[in-house]
């Protein structure tokens, strides 16, 4: 089936367009068809790392975030990312009501996954329970525990916000860190992870062991996202 994945999370630098990257990868080495769409204005780093997949969308208009779902009706069968950019919550969730987007994209056999990307502060967790008080129960919610953001989860454990989130069958799922200086060489270079592992030649190529490392971490978000509704 179709998903829609809106990979939010409110705050900044707390590895969104990340998320989105690795998802586009996913998708891309498992032959999954899909079209991405980037909300953030200053860095649009969705569409410099995978510019072949993803064009930019502006969410304060109700056209341009029409956009992203003519583009089911270009291809029915496709899937879609949209890389939300911090505080754009707003917007997004008056275009959703507004449109019963939920409603429709079901009618249409469409999944909607709501991703929220969490480094390991208290406002990340405020920020969850405040996402499912806007949506309810009608989307799946995909709770991202971005080790590259934080290292200790525990106030997110004891939350009432995961107990809802878990009531309302969410996935939670944790992303590893990626060595900070292999993942700057890939920014660096607006190298998608694909290009990371294979690219041995460039001035901007990894070194075999940052290869393999990547290769690795990798392999581990695969397993992660190989269970969820994508």
């Amino acid at each position: 089936m179709a998903s829609i994945n809106f990979i939010g999370g409110e705050k900044g630098g707390v590895g969104k367009s990340v998320t989105a990257r690795l998802l586009a990868q996913y998708f891309i080495d498992n032959g999954i068809a899909f079209t991405g769409f980037d909300t953030d204005r200053s860095h649009q780093s969705f569409t410099r790392f995978y510019a072949d997949y993803a064009c930019a969308v502006v969410v304060d208009s109700y056209e341009g975030l029409d956009l992203i779902v003519k583009a089911f009706e270009d291809n029915p069968e496709q899937s879609v990312i949209v890389d939300l950019a911090a505080q754009t919550s707003a917007p997004l969730s008056r275009w959703i009501a507004d449109s019963d987007l939920f409603g429709l994209l079901v009618e249409m056999g469409v999944i909607v996954n709501l991703w929220h990307v969490m480094d390991d502060g208290r406002d990340a967790v405020d920020l969850l329970d405040k996402l499912m008080d806007t949506h309810g129960s009608g989307p799946n919610y995909i709770v991202v525990q971005n080790h590259g953001r934080g290292a200790d989860f525990a106030l997110l454990r004891k939350s009432q916000a995961l107990q809802k989130a878990e009531a309302m069958g969410a996935h939670v799922i944790e992303l590893p860190r990626l060595h900070d200086a292999s993942m700057r060489k890939i920014d660096q270079a607006n190298a998608s992870f694909w290009k990371a592992i294979n690219d041995r030649d460039s001035p901007q190529s990894l070194g075999m062991l940052e290869r393999q490392r990547v290769k690795i971490w990798l392999k581990k978000c695969y397993e992660s996202l190989s269970r969820l509704p994508v």
